[in-house]
């Protein structure tokens, strides 16, 4: 999409991203606290603002968008294909792996940032994270009802278009040209945001592994942003497939050790709310 939009060969968008993310990374944490702290907020208001305008424009065709919703998800063809599986897998396959891809809801990824704040009270803490399946949450309702809303889509035009190309068609239909640049914007700023958060995952158990060696995790750095550069230049469809099959991995072990964990946290939780004082830790 960038390369579309901007002109520039993959491998040049490849580079340059790669360039931004190891500005940052290289300086280990409070660097990639210090950008995403701003970046993240900025890029969601941005997407926010953009979508409540586009909403805003299409207002007449909400109802024609909620019907399209509920005769989709109601109709007989919808019955049978949830009896047969259909609609389950389809639903598992690609509404719970984007979810998660978003919000990491499960993965057990988004503990090591929570695991690095200065809080003395990790119940606060997990309460704070609940939020990030809320703004995934905003963000995806958004999307659709921009999809939805849009005069093209509602007249079967976009039923070719999928993912990030479908977005951008629906934003240009209703503010033109800027829909694209929107878009694209919104995109870069996504993926920036999400390639410096798992560079740090990847840091901090890889020193967990090697007791924080130095040598070992300045190579880890530098592999990451090459990667950076081939995974602009690959397929999409690859990458989501790979994407998908590692999370799936990664969800497996951290959901069981969720289920065996989940008594403790459903006490200290209560104790809590009692007394929020009770859970404090000492530095």
């Amino acid at each position: 999409m960038v390369n579309d939009t901007f002109k520039l060969p993959k491998i040049v968008v490849g580079v340059i991203i790669a360039i931004l993310v190891a500005l940052v990374i290289i300086g280990g944490i409070k660097r990639i606290s210090s950008v995403s702290e701003k970046l993240v907020p900025f890029m969601a208001v941005f997407y926010f603002i953009a979508s409540i305008v586009v909403i805003l424009i299409n207002i007449a065709n909400i109802p024609d968008a909620i019907k399209l919703i509920f005769d989709n998800a109601f109709n007989l063809k919808a019955g049978v294909g949830g009896v047969g599986g259909y609609t389950i897998i389809v639903a598992m396959r690609y509404g719970v792996a984007r979810g998660v891809f978003s919000n990491e809801a499960g993965l057990g990824t988004a503990p090591i940032v929570h695991a690095a704040s200065n809080t003395k009270n990790p119940i606060e803490q997990g309460m704070i994270g609940i939020f990030e399946v809320f703004n995934t949450l905003i963000i995806c309702i958004l999307t659709g009802l921009i999809i939805l809303t849009s005069n093209q889509y509602l007249d079967g035009e976009l039923s070719n278009l999928s993912g990030a190309l479908l977005t951008s068609a629906a934003f240009q239909d209703t503010i033109g040209i800027a829909g694209k640049y929107v878009v694209t914007i919104a995109s870069i700023l996504f993926a920036l945001s999400t390639l410096i958060g798992w560079s740090y995952y990847g840091d901090a158990c890889l020193g967990y592994l090697t007791n924080r060696n130095k040598t070992i995790i300045m190579i880890y750095k530098i592999l990451y942003v090459l990667v950076v550069i081939v995974g602009a230049t690959v397929e999409l469809d690859l990458v989501w497939a790979i994407a998908d099959t590692f999370n799936g991995l990664m969800a497996i072990p951290n959901l069981i050790a969720l289920l065996i964990l989940s008594p403790i946290v459903i006490k200290l939780t209560k104790k809590y709310i009692k007394d929020p004082k009770s859970i404090e830790f000492d530095d």
